[in-house]
């Protein structure tokens, strides 16, 4: 498959369609996982690191990503992605530096999102998108990741995932 990589509204509205044809209940979740962070880090050029962070019942554990070596463990409430996990809400942040405990692993990240993945209020792990670019994301990314990572629920079997 080829994208034209662009930002905005209507990169979103072309890309769910896709989203949904690359999530298929038949192959394992880390499959479904590592082509789901393939895919936003190719569509959009606003993306330095697009990856999952799997809850094995105590901490968040690295799974799925694209984009530089990554942080192999983030404890809950700890960084974005702990804060995120804890909270089971997603969180934008315009500048990583300000962001009190924030965890750099890679130094030129300035701006993040993470949302949350829950299936019947279980959190599974989160969603981590890191930009190069201050105030990277926004209201209109919060909207469209929250729907994808619903639909990445909603399509797989989420209820007996385990990372370990």
């Amino acid at each position: 498959m080829e994208f034209e990589i662009k930002d905005g509204l209507e990169n979103y509205d072309e890309l769910f369609p896709q989203v949904e044809s690359i999530l298929n209940a038949d192959e394992p979740v880390i499959t479904n996982a590592a082509n789901f962070t393939a895919l936003l880090k190719q569509s959009f050029k606003k993306i330095s690191w697009a990856g999952f962070y799997f809850f094995d019942g105590e901490k968040l554990v690295l799974g799925p990503f694209q984009g530089k070596v990554a942080c192999t463990i983030i404890n809950i409430g700890n960084g974005v992605c702990g804060t995120s996990a804890e909270k089971k809400e997603t969180i934008i942040v315009e500048n990583v530096h300000n962001f009190p405990g924030h965890i750099a692993c890679d130094g030129g990240s300035n701006s993040e999102i993470v949302v949350p993945i829950v299936s019947n209020g279980k959190l599974i792990g989160v969603l981590d998108l890191d930009s190069y670019d201050f105030s990277a994301f926004n209201d209109n990314d919060k909207f469209y990741l929250e729907k994808f990572c619903e639909l990445f629920v909603n399509k797989l079997d989420l209820e007996n995932f385990s990372i370990s």
